[in-house]
């Protein structure tokens, strides 16, 4: 019983992982905010890759939700954009939370600052 787990420890995903979030840009426009996340995640094809990410309030109010329809494995980090996402207008940061098909929502999110102008 005791060589039970760490065999079935060695026999998780080497990319069971959440997918970091390298970088956000958010940009205002005439029909709400533009978002561009490159994300970085260790696909190995369809049985595990970044799946998606969203936009939240600090409260965790979803207010965009990027689903990403197949695995990057050959394209490390990669960017994609969603646009039109409407933001309260007292709001300075939203938090960008990523996901992947085999873990789901990541715990923690990253804070993204908002351009206003001044």
């Amino acid at each position: 019983m005791r060589y039970l787990i760490p065999l079935l420890l060695a026999a998780a995903p080497a990319g069971a992982d959440p997918a970091e979030i390298v970088d956000v840009t958010a940009t205002p426009a005439a029909n709400g905010w533009r978002f561009e996340v490159t994300l970085a995640h260790g696909d190995t094809g369809w049985e595990d890759y970044a799946d998606g990410w969203r936009v939240e309030l600090a409260d965790g109010t979803i207010l965009a939700t990027r689903v990403l329809a197949h695995p990057h494995v050959e394209e490390q980090p990669f960017t994609r954009a969603t646009s039109g996402v409407t933001i309260p207008d007292e709001t300075t940061e939203v938090f960008i939370r990523s996901s992947t098909n085999t873990q789901g929502w990541a715990e923690t999110t990253t804070q993204a600052p908002l351009p206003r102008p001044e």
